[in-house]
């Protein structure tokens, strides 16, 4: 149960927001082999003097967050962060520089989950060990 949060500058319209976060969670899906229902995702936009970036980035720079339980080998993240890449060039067009991707992986007894289990305790329902 990852949580993805993205960080855009305001102004994008509704079709690209819906690509972006199809993309980023199509390549969770592939790359960490999660269930397809199994998508929480928050995007935030921000006005441009809230959002400083480097000169080399577009108006289409994006951070992306995942939090998602300790586990995943370090290809599966190098997948995931292609994935990512791919994704949202193929649509809604961003370019690969513009997009930063950083995951944190809290381990699983530091996640409340399913009523206020710790994820540790929890049956998951998918492997996180890919």
């Amino acid at each position: 149960m990852p949580l993805v949060k993205i960080t855009i500058r305001k102004g994008k319209s509704t079709e690209y927001k819906k690509a972006l976060l199809g993309g980023v969670h199509k390549a969770l899906v592939q790359s960490f082999k999660l269930p397809e229902h199994d998508r929480f995702q928050m995007l935030y936009e921000l006005e441009n003097d809230c959002f400083e970036a480097p000169l080399s980035k577009t108006d289409n720079v994006t951070v992306i967050e995942v939090e998602a339980f300790k586990g995943r080998s370090n290809e599966a993240k190098k997948q995931l962060y292609k994935a990512i890449v791919d994704n949202l060039a193929d649509n809604p067009g961003i370019k690969g520089d513009d997009i930063t991707i950083v995951l944190h992986e809290p381990s699983l007894e530091n996640w409340g989950i399913r009523g206020g289990k710790p994820a540790s305790e929890a049956e998951l329902g998918f492997k996180i060990d890919v």
